[in-house]
């Protein structure tokens, strides 16, 4: 558990005042490539597609105008749409840094799309924020994260993108997992970064050392966040509650589960009218987590989320 709270104000900006266009400026400045979006996710994306299913482009995301390229936009979904079958949404790298939420996604395409699809209608979005994704990064290039802009009109061209997408293709949906994160570059970058923008105290938390879910408090369905929690304990650790028995600053609704209010909030996970919806939270910084383990609990999330689905329905 990441437990050290920052000391030294963040390096952009004065301290209680918001950006403006040139603190903006100034951090996109710092920002860096590290890694290929076109090598990890849309050549394997590309090579071990299941036969039942179909890659499309959505959309593309240009940062031309930021000094930065372009981004097609990947989705993949049942070749032979059912409309008797319910429709299972999987979204991942909404939080491009989140690294097991786009790796998970495509881990379960691999591996269990052929197999679970045979019952239900897929669509998939592995990788919503690809810039994100290339230079570690919550927010997009605007400064904006698009974790807080599925909305109507939203600024943030990822999450227009995305529910256009989902609107598009999937119809009404009856399951939701989106796939993410916690880590400690939470506490150490994006969190105080966040409150720098914004002029604001940073909200510090201990980071919790597991995996847990967030529910949505207008749908909790609490029995199913508990099938999905019991399937992942087999694969990672589950999160304790800190000594005041919550998880980043929020209440335990049960063990390894909080609530949020998802619509409200502008969250992935409140784009649609499902009635199943959970978010993973990996910690990919445990010292008795791999990379492989985390993108494990990713999939087994989906695939007992899937099953819990066809159990209700049988």
């Amino acid at each position: 558990m990441s437990t050290a709270e920052p000391t030294a104000p963040y390096p952009i900006g004065i301290p209680g005042t918001p950006w403006g266009a040139a603190e903006k400026a100034e951090w996109l400045g710092r920002q860096k490539l590290r890694r290929s979006y076109a090598e990890e996710v849309v050549a394997p994306l590309q090579a071990r597609l299941p036969a039942q299913a179909e890659l499309f482009q959505y959309g593309a995301l240009d940062y031309s105008r930021l000094g930065w390229g372009s981004y097609p936009l990947y989705a993949v979904r049942s070749r032979a749409w059912n409309p008797d079958r319910p429709v299972v949404l999987v979204t991942g790298g909404v939080h491009g840094y989140e690294t097991s939420g786009v790796q998970g996604a495509l881990r379960w395409i691999a591996t269990d799309f052929e197999r679970q699809s045979r019952d239900v209608n897929v669509l998939v979005l592995p990788c919503i924020s690809p810039w994100g994704y290339e230079t570690i990064n919550r927010w997009n290039p605007d400064a904006l994260d698009p974790n807080r802009q599925f909305r109507q009109d939203s600024p943030a061209a990822e999450s227009a993108l995305a529910m256009a997408c989902v609107a598009a293709h999937a119809g009404a949906v009856d399951l939701h997992v989106d796939l993410h994160e916690t880590t400690d570059t939470d506490n150490s970058e994006f969190g105080p970064a966040k409150a720098a923008r914004d002029g604001k105290p940073f909200d510090w938390h201990a980071i919790p050392d597991g995996f847990y879910l967030v529910g949505d408090t207008e749908r909790p369905a609490p029995d199913f966040q508990r099938a999905l929690v019991a399937a992942v304990r087999a694969v990672t650790h589950i999160a304790d509650a800190d000594e005041h028995g919550r998880i980043i600053g929020t209440e335990l609704e049960q063990p390894g589960v909080i609530n949020y209010a998802k619509r409200e909030l502008g969250l992935c996970g409140g784009m649609t009218g499902a009635r199943l919806v959970t978010t993973t939270e990996v910690y990919p910084d445990s010292a008795t987590a791999t990379p492989a383990e985390c993108n494990a609990a990713q999939v087994a999330t989906v695939v007992a989320a899937i099953e819990y689905l066809l159990r209700e329905r049988a």
